[in-house]
């Protein structure tokens, strides 16, 4: 089984609906939508929830009113205000660091589990998916990405399946870390502008740091030469392969706007060839054939 990852040092170049066109060609992947902050991958891909679980990202104080005293200590202890003048916990501005149950004279507070979202296994018309729902403002989308990964790991496992396709968060913090650790290789979705250019240094310094595969995918590379030309000599320098060139296509939102990906919308003739051809290099890649061409 391979693991691949697909990040972008920015947010919209593209990535995710990559991820659904790459859907209709891996027929043996578990598709697995790690942008928990933001998933969108259940737009395109319409999938029928078979089993839904909650998420909890932390904890947040609770008080019990029968053994309270009123002594006011924790709200002294307290850093981030979280606890009001009738001693009631704020749990939004509650941050679970447990100070004020480890310094309870009278041990009245409990450290609880906090909702922080949802996680989903579905069915889709390109196979099954693992995604999720961090709730608004909830912490600890790290922890939930690595939940979503082992749960598509072990379904591809059982079922005998032969990728995990990962659509991985933005930028290069913790979300991404936990995304991209041990995969066989990180595709990263760039485009020709000086934040993309920027940005995949940044990612492909993220994946270098941990020893990762890196390969590159110029989307929209006809909008800007200059930029493209400089994209590509910054992977010639590092010996990271570009294994897509896409061009600039209308179409391509006409697609999106029907829910379909690219391989679906018969509009989408060039762009869809060349996903076609990239999706050859990766699995060459993955497979150790270490050639691209």
């Amino acid at each position: 089984m391979r693991q691949i990852t697909v990040i972008s040092g920015k947010g919209g170049t593209g990535k995710t609906s990559i991820i659904a066109a790459l859907s209709s060609l891996a027929d043996t992947a578990v598709l697995a939508d790690c942008d928990v902050d933001a998933a969108d991958l259940h737009i395109i891909l319409n999938p029928d929830v078979q089993r839904a679980e909650e998420f909890s990202g932390g904890r947040v104080a609770v008080i019990r009113k029968s053994q309270c005293t009123q002594c006011g200590a924790c709200r002294e202890l307290c850093r981030f205000d979280a606890i009001g003048g009738s001693l009631a916990i704020d749990p939004i501005a509650c941050e679970g660091c447990g100070v004020c149950a480890a310094f309870c004279p009278e041990k009245a507070i409990t450290m609880m589990p906090k909702l922080s979202g949802h996680w989903f296994v579905s069915e889709t018309r390109n196979g099954p998916m693992v995604h999720a729902r961090l709730g608004i403002a909830e912490d600890n989308s790290g922890k939930l990405v690595s939940q979503v990964r082992n749960e598509a790991k072990q379904l591809a496992e059982a079922r005998g399946l032969d990728f995990v396709i990962v659509d991985g968060p933005p930028g290069i913090g913790c979300p991404v870390i936990a995304a991209i650790a041990g995969v066989d290789l990180v595709l990263v979705v760039t485009e020709p502008t000086l934040s993309g250019l920027h940005d995949l240094e940044r990612v492909l310094a993220t994946a270098g740091h941990f020893n990762i595969p890196a390969a590159v995918c110029v989307n929209k590379f006809d909008i800007n030469p200059r930029n493209t030309t400089a994209i590509e000599d910054l992977c010639s320098r590092q010996s990271v392969p570009v294994v897509a060139r896409i061009p600039y296509d209308r179409s391509v939102v006409a697609a999106l706007l029907q829910k379909q990906t690219v391989l679906e919308h018969e509009a989408c003739a060039a762009v869809a060839d060349e996903i076609r051809q990239m999706w050859g290099r990766i699995s060459a890649l993955t497979a150790g054939k270490g050639s691209v061409a």
